[in-house]
């Protein structure tokens, strides 16, 4: 019995096919337009570990790529390595960017082989997209292995939804690590738990319903408490947003929605108000901007 090869990464896919890639653009961007669905604002530049969350269905993966090729972004993306070994399907898979996953024992290894490919890969502007998942079944926990590698290989992640309520595909957050992997993980899932799969049932996190309407001076205050990266006044906050219309009325109503909370504290016989992001707002943030410092 002959023993079949190992599917392995392409360096070259249809990315780096001009003519392939400006009928795509022209095919995708058609299609997106006629089922109202749109993408991200912007996509960012350079290398990137690329997660997209929730995956519970394949179609998510095809909303993903066309998101790639509308922004003329070369991708890759995990998948089960059984499906490179398909006669004639598994040779498009790998054409198309598919990075072979073995789950079993025998795949032992593989993430530094990963590793390695991205280490090839990484001064061009390239998104290895992994679904945290793991898989379209219903999960307790996402895999972290794409930390990892973004760690060791000193990239981005950067934070991909196709989000079938608003009907929006792409990345909506470059997240610098810092170094802190439970905070790191905790404060992206809080992200995704308002991004709607096809089957929301299956997704993890579970769905919390559509993130709070945030205005543009509310987003500002949020990017200014972030930057303290604790709690502050409401004086610390207005002077660092340079924003002078901050009141305790507008934090209050923020505490409302649930993006802040009020903590008070004595200094010096008096009591203060200081205001820090909930979870939940950290989360919220990613998607009110593309980059934090």
């Amino acid at each position: 019995m002959i023993k079949k090869s190992k599917p392995e990464i392409r360096d070259r896919t249809i990315f780096d096919v001009e003519f392939i890639k400006v009928v795509l653009k022209f095919v995708f961007s058609t299609w997106f337009k006629l089922t109202g669905w749109k993408t991200t604002p912007s996509a960012p530049e350079g290398a990137g570990i690329t997660i997209a969350a929730p995956h519970t269905s394949n179609w998510d993966i095809i909303y993903a790529l066309g998101a790639a090729i509308i922004f003329d972004i070369k991708i890759y993306f995990s998948i089960k390595e059984s499906w490179c070994r398909m006669p004639f399907v598994g040779p498009i898979v790998l054409w198309f960017g598919g990075i072979p996953i073995d789950r079993s024992s025998k795949g032992q290894g593989q993430v530094a082989q990963i590793k390695q490919f991205v280490e090839r890969h990484k001064e061009s502007r390239i998104f290895f997209l992994f679904t945290p998942e793991g898989t379209r079944e219903k999960v307790a926990s996402w895999k972290t292995g794409f930390y990892h590698v973004a760690q060791d290989c000193g990239l981005p992640i950067f934070l991909a939804k196709v989000d079938y309520r608003t009907k929006e595909s792409g990345v909506f957050h470059a997240f610098q690590l810092t170094g802190d992997k439970d905070s790191d993980i905790a404060t992206i899932q809080e992200s995704y738990k308002s991004v709607y799969g096809k089957f929301p049932l299956q997704q993890c996190p579970a769905y919390a319903g559509p993130m709070p309407k945030i205005s543009e001076a509310e987003a500002m205050a949020m990017r200014a408490l972030y930057s303290f990266k604790g709690v502050a006044t409401l004086a610390e906050i207005a002077a660092r947003a340079k924003f002078h219309e901050v009141t305790t009325e507008m934090l209050d109503f923020m505490v409302a929605k649930g993006v802040l909370e009020r903590v008070t504290v004595v200094a010096d016989g008096k009591t203060i108000s200081t205001y820090r992001l909930t979870m939940a707002g950290n989360g919220c943030l990613l998607h009110l901007s593309p980059t934090l410092a």
